[in-house]
């Protein structure tokens, strides 16, 4: 099943000749979508946030993901779903066959997915990211400090 809608529609029906193609879904359709999957995959090797994989894994999805940006702080390999290395569909399609032959570890699996996002509120996020701004501006000072000590030494 693909769910959505971009420049990349009319090869990937052409590719995918078997999958229920959905188009653009939203609300409470699309959580419904989501809730009623056995896997999540998500390609994007770029992303960074990683929305869609939150709200997988939310729903008590396991996700499969690239080992890269945003999928790595969210999916932990054999607790909430696999990594595969980017840009290696062999390696993703079998992460897939292994999550589609192992109904015990999907369940297993989405029962952890959902418990491992309980705490990512937009609250909690943001602070967390303001924490890492503050960590980031601290060291930066920090280590301005030391090189103009070092250099007037």
């Amino acid at each position: 099943m693909i769910v959505g809608d971009g420049p990349h529609k009319r090869s990937l029906r052409c590719a995918l000749l078997h999958a229920a193609f959905l188009g653009l879904r939203t609300g409470d359709e699309l959580s419904m979508i989501m809730a009623s999957l056995d896997v999540f995959v998500h390609t994007g090797a770029d992303e960074t946030f990683c929305q869609a994989v939150q709200e997988a894994l939310a729903s008590g999805v396991p996700v499969v993901a690239p080992a890269a940006g945003g999928p790595l702080d969210l999916v932990q390999p054999g607790r909430s779903g696999l990594l595969y290395p980017p840009d290696d569909t062999a390696a993703m399609r079998a992460a897939v066959a292994a999550l589609a032959r192992d109904g015990a570890a999907r369940r297993r699996m989405g029962a952890h997915a959902r418990r491992s996002v309980l705490g990512r509120s937009w609250e909690a996020v943001c602070g967390e990211l303001l924490c890492h701004y503050r960590a980031a501006v601290t060291g930066a000072t920090e280590r301005h400090a030391a090189l103009v000590v070092a250099s007037a030494a």
